[in-house]
C-alpha cells in the first residue's frame, strides 16, 4: 500500500513524495486512517518504526482547515524532553513547508518571552514538554479549552521522568470532546491506568509485542571487571577494532559518569561529544546538532537521548552502563538499526550488571549472546591466557587451584611451613608429632628488653613419652632465663 491509500491531502502526499517515502510502515499504515477518522487511537510500536510520522501527517491534513485563536492553540503535543519536541517540530516543518501553520515549540532552557510572543500570534500546533507547558498556564499566557486534538507520544518514558501527575493536570483542562492519540512502545500497568482513564474506545494498533528490539540490530555483551578503568579500556577497544561504525551514541546511567567518560575519550583522542539534563540548552542543541552532521562520531549521553531521537546513521550503540530498568535497554539500542537498517548494541557488563541483564532477557524474551570483542569487531582477549598449559589453567582454576593465574605463584600445598614467631631468624615450626621442646640457651644470655622474666621451676620428672606441646603457641615455647 502507498501514502496515497491512506486518505491524505495532495499537500501532505507531495511533501512525503519530495522526501522520498514512498511506502508507508506498519504504524503508519494502520493508525493514519483512524486519525483522520477522528478517532481515539493506542498505538504500540517498538522504537524506529515510524511513530512520529503517524501522527505528524494526518494532523497536517486536518489542519488545513480552520485557523488559530491567540493563546488557545488547536492541537497539543505532549514530549518528554526537549530533543524529541524539538524533533517533532523538524517533521512539521519537513512535511508542513507547503501550508501556512504556526508551530510552536514550549520547552525548558528558552526565554519566556519568545514563546509568549508566539503564543499571542496563535499557534495551531503547540509541542511542548510537561513542565514548561504548565509553566505558562499557571502565569495566564495560555489557554487550553480550545484543543481539538492531544498527542502523547513516547509515554512510558514520561513515566520514567515522573511526568504522570502533570500529564493528569494537562488532560483535565482540556475539553472532553477532544481526539487522544497516544504512543508508547511499552505497555506497564500505569500506563494502562491512563489509557483507561483518558481514552474513550481506543483502536488499538500494535504492531509488535511490547518491549520488543527491531528485527535488525545485532545484539552482544562484554564482560568486564568491576573497575572503572577496565570499562573504559573495553570500550577504547572496541571503538578501536568496530567495523563499519559510523555514528555511534555510548549511554550511562548517570550524568557524572557522562562527563568523565567524555574527558576519558577526549584524553584519548577521540572526536566526541556529550548530552545531559543537567547542560543548558544550547549546548545540548549543539552537540546534537554535531552528532547528526557527522562532525563528531561519537555521543556520551545519558538517558535524555534513549527515546525516540531519530537518526538514521547510527550504527552502532554501546551501553557503557547497563541500564537499571529493562525497558531503557530497549529504547537504547532502538537508536540504532532504524527504518529497516542494520544496527549493532554492544552492552559492557559488569559482575554487578548480572542482575540487570537477566531482567533485559526476560524482558525482550531471548538471549544475548557473549562476545569478547562484540559483532563487527575483532576477537579481544577478555583474560591472558599462557602459552604454555592455557588448558592446565583452567582445569586448575576448575579445580579451586591457582596454578597459573597468580603469575608464578606456588600453590598453597607447595609453599614452605610458616615459620615461627621468632623473627626472622626463627627455624621452621616441625610438625606436631614430631616435636621437641627446645634446648635451654646458655647461662649467659640477659633476657630480652621488655619482657618479664619468669621465676625458675623445677624442672618435670622424665617419663618415657615426650611431652606433646603442639597446643601451645610458638611464643610461649619460647625459654626465658629467670632473674639470679
Amino acid at each position: 500500500m502507498s501514502f496515497s491509500h491512506l486518505g491524505l491531502s495532495d499537500k501532505v502526499l507531495a511533501a512525503v513524495a519530495a522526501t522520498g517515502y514512498t511506502t508507508p510502515t506498519p504504524i503508519q499504515e494502520q493508525a493514519i486512517p483512524h486519525v483522520l477518522a477522528r478517532r481515539d487511537v493506542l498505538g504500540i510500536a517498538q522504537t524506529g518504526t515510524g511513530k512520529t510520522a503517524a501522527f505528524v501527517l494526518p494532523m497536517l491534513t486536518m489542519l488545513e482547515k480552520g485557523r488559530a485563536r491567540a493563546r488557545m492553540p488547536r492541537t497539543l503535543i505532549l514530549e518528554p524532553t526537549r530533543e524529541l519536541a524539538a524533533q517533532v517540530k523538524e517533521n512539521f516543518d519537513k512535511y508542513g513547508a507547503g501550508q501556512k501553520l504556526n508551530v510552536a515549540l514550549l520547552i525548558g532552557g528558552v526565554s519566556f518571552g519568545d514563546q509568549d510572543t508566539k503564543l499571542t500570534r496563535g499557534v495551531d500546533v503547540l509541542i511542548a514538554t510537561p513542565g514548561r507547558l504548565l509553566d505558562h498556564t499557571e502565569r495566564g499566557g495560555l489557554l487550553l479549552t480550545g484543543v481539538e486534538l492531544l498527542v502523547i507520544d513516547e509515554a512510558d518514558r514520561m513515566l520514567d521522568m515522573g511526568f504522570i501527575p502533570d500529564i493528569e493536570r494537562i488532560c483535565k483542562m482540556i475539553p472532553f470532546t477532544r481526539q487522544t492519540l497516544f504512543f508508547t512502545a511499552t505497555m506497564p500497568p500505569e500506563i494502562r491506568r491512563i489509557t483507561e482513564t483518558f481514552l474513550h474506545n481506543p483502536e488499538k494498533i500494535e504492531v509488535s509485542r511490547p518491549a520488543t528490539t527491531a528485527v535488525g540490530v545485532s545484539q552482544f555483551q562484554v564482560s568486564v571487571g568491576r573497575e572503572p578503568h577496565e570499562k573504559r579500556e573495553v570500550l577504547r577497544r572496541l571503538l578501536h577494532d568496530a567495523k563499519d561504525l559510523q555514528n555511534a551514541i555510548i549511554f550511562c546511567n548517570r550524568k557524572r559518569e557522562v562527563a568523565l567518560l567524555y574527558k576519558s575519550l577526549q584524553k584519548h583522542g577521540f572526536a566526541v561529544g556529550a548530552l545531559h539534563g543537567d547542560m543548558d540548552q544550547s549546548a545540548r542543541t549543539a552537540a546534537l546538532d554535531q552528532f547528526r552532521k557527522g562532525e563528531i562520531p561519537l555521543l556520551v549521553a545519558s538517558d535524555v537521548a534513549a527515546r525516540g531521537l531519530d537518526i538514521p546513521t547510527t550504527s552502532h550503540v554501546f551501553n557503557f552502563d547497563v541500564p537499571h530498568h529493562a525497558d531503557d535497554y530497549v529504547h537504547r539500542i532502538g537508536r540504532t538499526g532504524r527504518a529497516g537498517r542494520a544496527g549493532t548494541a554492544i552492552s559492557i557488563v559488569t559482575p554487578l550488571d548480572q542482575k540487570s541483564m537477566i531482567a533485559i532477557e526476560k524482558l525482550i524474551g531471548q538471549s544475548i549472546p557473549h562476545a569478547e570483542g562484540g559483532a563487527g569487531a575483532e576477537t579481544i582477549e577478555r583474560t591472558a591466557t599462557p602459552s604454555d598449559g592455557g588448558e592446565q589453567a583452567r582445569e586448575a582454576s576448575k579445580a579451586g587451584g591457582r596454578e597459573g593465574s597468580r603469575g608464578g605463584r606456588k600453590p598453597r600445598r607447595e609453599r614452605e611451613p610458616r615459620r615461627s614467631g621468632g623473627g626472622r631468624h626463627s627455624t621452621p615450626q616441625a610438625p606436631a608429632a614430631t616435636f621437641t621442646p627446645p634446648v635451654p640457651p646458655p647461662a649467659s644470655r640477659t633476657p630480652s628488653i621488655g619482657r618479664a622474666p619468669a621465676p625458675q621451676t623445677s624442672p618435670e620428672p622424665s617419663s618415657s613419652e615426650p611431652a606433646d606441646h603442639s597446643h601451645l603457641p610458638a611464643f610461649l615455647l619460647r625459654p626465658v632465663r629467670a632473674r639470679v
